[in-house]
């Protein structure tokens, strides 16, 4: 669980083999995105512990991740400049491609084992590596290997996780190939169906009336699942920097001390 929605008593995190753009076009500020990135991998911190979950970050901005950076030092990867960010991602690329070559044939959907984790990948400010960056061919790397991750991945534990506030198709040109999306606030109807796909603002996605107040709206989203058209509003649950802190500071302690006790310890 990693919030509430107005249709099911949790928000479910992403542990479904699926890609899952964290807002795929619609996160406006940074702490926003925040809210839904850090609990996932909150939600996911278990599993990581318990060796069936791989995280690889993507930090281009240097500032959010990196909060954490401990916990994708230790479960996964880490990377905050472009060029280093491509490498992690082609690698990615080459290591899935080698999970099929060794699974073909033998199984269709994958279920996370420690030699076999299930593999999530964070792109935060992903416009930043597609579409702004001033070097093309390193634009075209990353979008190559984002493909690649989205297309392939989903039978053998790959699952990507993208974050942006421009939902302009020509910033994103492979949102497509996410099935799933997050809508925060936006400025106007036209951006929701940009993010949602077509029809989500006639549906009920009104994200442009997300208040800018932080205690009404900070959190709020509309969700559209590939096998759901419906958009569903949601809140993503709270998780503050010492919380953070706290799951960081407990990596590689070796100990089986459960999630709530490390963060109660952090706010004690």
């Amino acid at each position: 669980m990693i919030g509430a929605s107005e249709r099911w008593a949790g928000a479910r995190g992403p542990g479904l083999p699926r890609q899952r753009p964290s807002a795929g076009a619609g996160l406006r500020r940074a702490k926003r995105a925040a809210l839904i990135i850090w609990g996932l991998i909150r939600a996911l911190f278990p599993a990581l512990r318990a060796g069936v979950v791989r995280l690889l970050g993507a930090d281009p901005k240097r500032m959010e991740l990196s909060y954490g950076r401990e916990i994708f030092d230790t479960y996964g990867a880490y990377a905050a400049d472009p060029v280093a960010i491509v490498a992690m991602l082609e690698q990615a690329v080459t290591d899935m491609q080698a999970r099929a070559e060794a699974l073909g044939g033998k199984q269709r959907d994958h279920t996370p084992t420690t030699e076999y984790p299930f593999v999530v990948i964070v792109v935060d400010e992903v416009a930043f590596l597609t579409a702004y960056h001033p070097d093309k061919q390193l634009r075209e790397k990353v979008k190559a290997a984002l493909a690649t991750l989205t297309t392939q991945g989903r039978a053998v534990g790959y699952c990507v996780v993208a974050a942006l506030q421009d939902p302009r198709k020509e910033v994103m040109s492979i949102r497509n190939l996410f099935p799933d999306r997050i809508a925060m606030r936006l400025d106007e109807p036209e951006q929701v169906d940009m993010v949602l796909g077509d029809g989500a603002s006639d549906r009920g996605a009104a994200a442009e009336l997300i208040s800018s107040e932080p205690a009404t709206g900070a959190g709020v989203a509309f969700v559209r699942l590939e096998s759901d058209p419906d958009p569903v509003r949601v809140r993503a649950a709270w998780v503050a920097d010492g919380d953070i802190r706290a799951m960081a500071a407990s990596c590689g302690r070796g100990d089986d001390t459960p999630i709530l006790a490390i963060e109660a310890g952090a706010a004690a």
